[in-house]
C-alpha cells in the first residue's frame, strides 16, 4: 500500500483531511497527529522543524510517497527546510512534502474585492511571515495578521460555544479591525478554526463587519492536490487505490494515528470530521 501521508501537531489537520477525503475518497490515507507535543503553535523554529521531520519520515517508512502537512506552524517553520534540505539527501528523492499556506494564498485573491485581508492563526505561523511572503509574490494585497493563541485551547477543550471563546474571538478582530479597518477577508490560517465559524461569523456581526468573507482552508488544499496529481502523474500512478466505478465513488482505506492518549483523539477527531461513528486510532512513537 502507498498511501497519501496527512500529518498534523494535532487535530486541527483533520478538517483538512476531510474535505481532502470527500474530493478524492478513492485514494488510501495515513493520519498522524502528533498530539502529544501539540501545540505547535509557541515552539520555536528548530523544534518544529525536528518534530515535523520525524513525522515525514515516519510516513515516508510506513509507505507514503507524498506526504501534505496539514498544520499551517509546520507549514510555515518546517516546509521549505524539508523540501530543501531532507528530501534531496533520502534514497527515493522523489518522494515530495506539500503545505497549506501556498494552496491558500493562491485562492484569497479570487475572493477579497478590494485587497485588504485579514489572516488570524496562531503566534508561530504569524511571526513565521510565511503568509506575507508568499502573498508578496501574488502582489495587490495588502495583509494585516493577528495571532490568536488562545483559540486553539479552548477548542480543544471543547468550548466551542463558550463565553469565554467568544470574548477571546471578539478581543483579538478588534485588534485586527483596528489595524485595518478595510479588511473585507479573513484567512482562518489555523485548521482549528473552521470548527468555530460561527462564533466568528457572530462576532463580526457584533463588530458591524457581517459583509467580511471567512477563508477556511480545506477546500483550497483539496483541489490544489486534486491538481497537483493532474499535473504529476508519475506521482499519481504511484499512489493506491480503489477504483472509482460509475455506481458509486468506493473509498480506500484510512489509518488514524497518534503520539497521544488514543482515547481522547478518537472522541475529538469524530467531532472534527464531523463522522457519525467513532473512529479508531493507534498510538505511534516518534
Amino acid at each position: 500500500m502507498t498511501p497519501i501521508g496527512v500529518f498534523d501537531s494535532g487535530f486541527g489537520g483533520l478538517s483538512i483531511f476531510r474535505e481532502i477525503h470527500r474530493l478524492l475518497p478513492q485514494y488510501d490515507y495515513i493520519f498522524l497527529g502528533d498530539n502529544a507535543r501539540a501545540p505547535y503553535g509557541d515552539r520555536t523554529f528548530d523544534e518544529v522543524f525536528r518534530f515535523t521531520r520525524q513525522a515525514v519520515l515516519r510516513l515516508f517508512e510506513m509507505g507514503c510517497p507524498l506526504v501534505i502537512l496539514a498544520c499551517n506552524t509546520a507549514s510555515a517553520k518546517a516546509l521549505r527546510n524539508i523540501q530543501q534540505q531532507v528530501l534531496p539527501g533520502l534514497d527515493d528523492p522523489t518522494r515530495r512534502v506539500l503545505g497549506v499556506i501556498r494552496p491558500t494564498v493562491e485562492r484569497v485573491g479570487n475572493l477579497t474585492y478590494n485587497g485588504h485581508v485579514g489572516l488570524v492563526a496562531t503566534r508561530a505561523t504569524v511571526s513565521s511571515l510565511s503568509y506575507d511572503m508568499e502573498l508578496a509574490k501574488v502582489g495587490g494585497i495588502t495583509l494585516t495578521s493577528q495571532a490568536c493563541p488562545r483559540w486553539v485551547p479552548l477548542i480543544e477543550s471543547g468550548r466551542l460555544h463558550d463565553e469565554v471563546l467568544y470574548n477571546e474571538v471578539k478581543s483579538d478582530l478588534e485588534q485586527l479591525f483596528r489595524a485595518d479597518p478595510e479588511i473585507d477577508t479573513i484567512i482562518l490560517g489555523c485548521t482549528h478554526y473552521p470548527l468555530i465559524t460561527s462564533v466568528i461569523q457572530q462576532v463580526l456581526l457584533d463588530l458591524d463587519h457581517p459583509e467580511v468573507i471567512l477563508m477556511p482552508q480545506g477546500k483550497s488544499v483539496s483541489y490544489s492536490l486534486q491538481d497537483y496529481l493532474h499535473r504529476h502523474p508519475e506521482m499519481e500512478s504511484r499512489l493506491s487505490r480503489t477504483p472509482l466505478t460509475t455506481e458509486s465513488a468506493t473509498e480506500g482505506t484510512t489509518q488514524f494515528f497518534t503520539t497521544g492518549d488514543v482515547a481522547s483523539f478518537e472522541q475529538l477527531a469524530t467531532l472534527f470530521l464531523g463522522h457519525n461513528e467513532q473512529i479508531k486510532a493507534e498510538r505511534i512513537l516518534l
